[in-house]
């Protein structure tokens, strides 16, 4: 014998979980995220679902979002990868200063300051995106 009908059980536990979701202190879920992964949110998410579970032997709510975050893969010539991060925002421009504090002064010159600089650069540039076209047919 029934007493309560199942869609309505289903239904009622669907809005609570959206209710428990909407209460999400989103502010703390960054913090957390950046502290603990390194990584920062990179648009608002939607909860795909969420459920009652039992952990620890303990109540818990459930939620399952799927997010974008940042990722940068850096691989050498012959395709093995030399680093993986998630840079967060408070990180993009310490990781930029390290990144180039070891190179050559010469490797990073300054930006042209003049017209002339501006389109010697400019063929340097043509020249470099020559040559590693000519370096991926060759691989073809």
């Amino acid at each position: 014998m029934k007493f309560i009908n199942s869609e309505s059980i289903k239904e009622k536990e669907k809005k609570f979980i959206g209710t428990i979701n909407a209460a999400l202190d989103w502010e703390a879920i960054g913090k957390m995220l950046m502290e603990k992964h390194k990584f920062t949110l990179q648009e608002k998410i939607e909860c795909e679902n969420g459920d009652l579970v039992v952990c620890n032997d303990t109540i818990a709510y459930k939620f399952d979002f799927e997010i974008k975050v940042p990722l940068s893969v850096m691989v050498n010539r012959q395709g093995e990868c030399l680093e993986i991060s998630t840079p967060g925002k408070e990180d993009e421009e310490h990781d930029e200063d390290e990144l180039f504090q070891d190179a050559d002064p010469d490797m990073n010159p300054a930006p042209p300051t003049n017209p002339e600089q501006e389109k010697k650069v400019s063929q340097m540039a043509s020249n470099i995106a020559d040559m590693i076209s000519e370096i991926n047919q060759g691989d073809a």
